[in-house]
């Protein structure tokens, strides 16, 4: 066990304390590790860690936890010699000349989560009070930062001595009292006990979380000590006690194949049930406990049964999620009984393939105890789950070769971890530069980026960043991205989102210098017609427009016949409309999809064409307006510029009808206003889609938290757009739609 020593400081025999540190290694190994501590003692000394701790007694406490995980003699040694690079110069390459690279490479690995050390603890002093307003924000930041510690090492071993060390740290702090203790608890409570839960490490883990919660809430741990009655050997012999009587019962049931363990539930674990679940410490049900592990079905309720027959059950503290699994698919049987003594326990009941399920898969037992669900992260919650496993399967193996090789391999994340200057903690995917830094923060914050810092250094802005990282932007006051970040060879981004919001800002600044060339252009024919205080809203419906940036924009292009428009501006009708016809054309039309199937009275086979004012469809009541040079203009009979027209002109009216059969398609513009929200233009996309209806035309505005949509879509008849238009209505957040 782990807690085989607190306090090396105080090993009077150095042999019997080598003899703990060597458990398991063989003489060479041993032999390795004895020089590595008398190396270890003759250059710490007398030397102090920011604590107060000698960093003698710090690596020799260090060095007995990680004995006690059974680790190899690299992490035993590098446990012993982690402050040798801040003692000594070149102390890495001292080490690996002495003891081999594996060792160094462990102490650098140690070096570098060191180095990360003040950001850590200034984080999470930070966000505490922060927390308090914004408590979804510092829990996914201390997420983040969890994430970030991993990272940080190639080598997973690096993080169990980080555990270790932080260990010792707190041992030192029982011992010692001093005000920085506090801190240093919630620094371990938020990050490094997590870390031990999730990695599997309950040894450590249940000493880290209760020496945190002794020194963040001394008068409440006292009190649950007081309560509990007992000392913890005892209870820790209660269990084994327990676990010989249900063994015994098992074998005589036939069950030979069990294995049985359990451990009793610590003081910070019990307060934690007390709070969450509001009840009072009689309640508690599970302050002792075991967990019965078989080979079948059938087995897991013979347990049960054998349970129940030792000691009385406690009534409503039965679960069978075999029977009726959670929503996670996690299987077990739960109960909870009285002692004679008047003691509760509670027992957990499963299969091997159950259990590996529980640890292993989507019901981990870390999600359980720290209240998550299951999320989209499920590459990164199996690279912690493989992890585990390894720690398990260490004890399994002979030779601990085998799982040490793949602990170097295990790469834990594909995302890196940087830190801002004000201490928050950025993911962003490998091979992020500055700019994709920017862009992450704010998309306002990476137009105006002009240089950057990291750590403090000055750097080009196409420099690959890597976790740990502190990234500063310069930014100048005004201006945007430059065009040669969109060049993939020179390295500038690396991340879509980045690429696509500089693309989406030299579109806008192209649409811009377009509004502004047709601006101008407008501005100047209205001065030609003696119209400059003409209102170019009106204007812009009169010439077919549903705004005045399209008619600027159709200025720019040079779409828009000026003599249309100085017609107009005069308060005329278009050019084409406004001269009679040289001679109607009796030739037949042009087989254009959606013109045809209509009727002239009095005339076959005329050239016609649908009006893009009003759009008109089947079975829309529809007049034809003689044009000149383009045939008949058909319109809406409720058309604004049709009335306009009838009202100069009358005698260019003529009588139109749709013919008993239409064909083809007629576009038409559909107008939605709704409350704006993520995913809105999706979901009236896939109504046109289920319509199988052809989107020709998209105009989205939003402004105030309020989106206008102007569609343009083909139609068969007026039948199939209403139906489109019922369907829109029901979509969540649209407030009106219509026809234009």
């Amino acid at each position: 066990m782990v807690s085989v020593s607190h306090s090396v400081a105080a090993q009077s025999d150095f042999h019997q304390f080598l003899a703990i540190l060597s458990g398991g290694l063989n003489e060479h190994e041993s032999q390795a590790l004895s020089k590595a501590v008398e190396f270890a003692w003759e250059v710490y000394g007398e030397a102090k860690l920011g604590s107060g701790e000698r960093i003698w007694s710090h690596a020799l406490g260090m060095a007995v936890i990680i004995a006690g995980l059974k680790l190899d003699v690299e992490s035993r040694m590098a446990a012993v010699l982690f402050a040798v690079p801040a003692q000594i110069e070149n102390g890495i390459v001292r080490i690996e000349e002495l003891f081999g690279k594996p060792a160094a490479h462990l102490v650098n690995g140690i070096s570098r989560l060191n180095r990360l050390r003040p950001i850590t603890k200034g984080f999470v002093a930070a966000n505490i009070e922060a927390g308090e307003a914004n408590p979804a924000e510092m829990k996914a930041q201390i997420e983040v930062l969890r994430k970030m510690l991993l990272a940080m090492v190639e080598d997973i071993r690096v993080v169990l001595l980080r555990l270790a060390s932080r260990t010792q740290t707190l041992r030192y702090y029982a011992d010692h009292p001093d005000e920085l203790r506090t801190q240093v608890a919630r620094e371990t409570l938020e990050l490094y006990s997590p870390l031990a839960n999730r990695l599997g490490v309950w040894e450590l883990k249940w000493e880290l979380e209760d020496l945190s919660f002794r020194f963040l809430h001394p008068d409440i741990y006292k009190k649950i000590a007081r309560m509990l009655d007992e000392k913890r050997l005892e209870r820790e012999q209660f269990i084994v006690d327990a676990v010989a009587r249900v063994r015994l019962e098992l074998a005589e049931a036939g069950v030979n194949k069990a294995e049985i363990y359990g451990r009793p539930k610590h003081i910070y674990s019990i307060w934690n049930k007390m709070r969450k679940k509001g009840v009072e410490f009689s309640e508690v049900y599970d302050i002792r406990a075991l967990r019965i592990i078989v080979d079948d079905l059938k087995d897991c309720y013979t347990a049960l049964g054998i349970v129940h027959n030792l000691w009385s059950p406690i009534s409503k503290e039965f679960d069978d999620y075999i029977s009726n699994p959670k929503g996670n698919n996690y299987r077990s049987l739960h109960t909870a009984v009285r002692c004679p003594d008047g003691r509760s326990l509670e027992v957990q009941i499963r299969t091997t393939e159950m259990h590996k399920h529980a640890e292993l898969g989507v019901a981990a037992h870390w999600r359980y105890k720290e209240g998550s669900k299951r999320t989209s992260e499920d590459d990164y919650d199996e690279k912690i789950a493989w992890l585990r496993q390894l720690l398990t399967w260490k004890d399994e193996v002979a030779d601990s070769s085998d799982w040490v090789n793949h602990y170097k391999q295990a790469a834990l994340d594909e995302t890196l971890y940087v830190i801002t200057p004000q201490g928050k903690v950025v993911d962003l995917p490998q091979g992020s530069t500055p700019v994709d830094f920017g862009y992450r923060v704010h998309t306002d914050l990476g137009h105006r980026c002009r240089g950057a810092r990291v750590n403090g250094q000055l750097v080009p802005l196409n420099t690959p960043l890597e976790t740990g990282q502190q990234v500063e932007i310069i930014t100048a006051k005004v201006g945007g991205p430059s065009r040669d970040w969109l060049n993939p060879s020179l390295g500038y981004i690396h991340t879509k989102s980045a690429r696509i919001k500089v693309r989406a800002w030299f579109a806008n600044l192209a649409l811009e210098e377009t509004l502004a060339e047709g601006r101008t252009l407008i501005a100047k024919e209205l001065q030609r017609a003696g119209q400059t205080s003409a209102n170019l809203e009106e204007l812009s419906h009169k010439l077919g427009f549903s705004r005045a940036d399209d008619l600027f924009i159709a200025a720019a292009r040079g779409e828009l016949n000026q003599r249309q428009f100085q017609a107009v501006a005069r308060g005329g009708d278009l050019l084409t409309e406004t001269q009679l016809p040289d001679e109607v054309q009796t030739r037949p039309s042009k087989p254009v999809e959606g013109n045809q199937g209509i009727l002239i009275v009095g005339v076959d086979k005329l050239l016609t064409q649908l009006a893009r004012c009003c759009k008109p469809a089947p079975p829309d009541e529809i007049q034809g307006f003689i044009t000149r040079g383009k045939g008949i203009s058909i319109h809406r009979m409720d058309c604004p510029n049709f009335a306009n027209l009838a009202a100069l002109h009358p005698e260019r009216v003529i009588e139109t009808d749709w013919g008993q059969r239409t064909t083809g398609v007629f576009a038409t513009d559909i107008v939605v206003d709704a409350h704006d929200r993520q995913g809105l233009l999706r979901d009236i996309s896939e109504i046109f889609t289920r319509e199988k209806l052809n989107v020709i035309g998209v105009n989205t505005q939003s402004k105030q938290g309020k989106a206008h949509m102007s569609f343009t879509v083909e139609v068969i008849n007026l039948h199939q757009m209403q139906r489109t238009l019922t369907l829109i209505h029901e979509v969540e957040g649209v407030v009106g739609v219509r026809r234009a």
